[in-house]
């Protein structure tokens, strides 16, 4: 086994992603492998649409043509993946499938993960790392969410905001 688990991208026939990433879950139960394809999504967004003086909320797709599927990468799972009806093949030179890496995976919507900051707004943060380092602010807006959190630093006698993530700053200790 070639170690762990790891994001790919599945490219769709447009309209076809909930179908595929169904068949692909059936298909990993039906033969015992769902410990080697782990999970199947399809990111969408809820999105508010007015039309005709009516307010209705739409499930959209973030990545139409699109299927992330987390699966430890070996010839049978690539063999399942890619004989899934309506799938393309993965994104990758020559059909060879390229992980995604975590970053990529937190910012397209695939995971979240949870994050506890030990700050809150108001409260005085050193930051830790980047051009800013040992500088020390007051946090203006956190957003988990989205993975920041908005600083106002004294620089040359000005208050001037700077937007880090959650990671890059720590609260000061009195």
């Amino acid at each position: 086994m070639s170690g762990e688990a790891k994001w790919y991208v599945i490219h769709t026939y447009s309209g076809y992603e909930n179908k595929v990433a169904s068949n692909l879950m059936t298909t990993a139960e039906n033969r015992g492998m769902q410990d080697m394809i782990l999970e199947v999504k399809v990111p969408t967004e809820t999105v508010t649409e007015i039309k005709d003086d009516k307010t209705k909320e739409v499930e959209r797709k973030l990545y139409p043509g699109y299927v992330f599927v987390k699966m430890i990468y070996t010839d049978e799972t690539w063999y399942i993946v890619r004989n899934v009806r309506g799938c393309t093949g993965f994104v990758g030179p020559s059909s060879k499938p390229i992980p995604l890496t975590e970053a990529e995976v937190y910012r397209m919507g695939v995971e979240t993960r949870v994050v506890e900051v030990s700050y809150e707004v108001g409260d005085s943060v050193r930051i830790i790392d980047g051009p800013l380092e040992d500088f020390i602010g007051t946090v203006e807006e956190l957003n988990t969410d989205k993975n920041y959190v908005r600083v106002i630093v004294s620089m040359f006698g000005r208050e001037t905001p700077v937007e880090l993530e959650l990671n890059q700053a720590e609260p000061v200790l009195d």
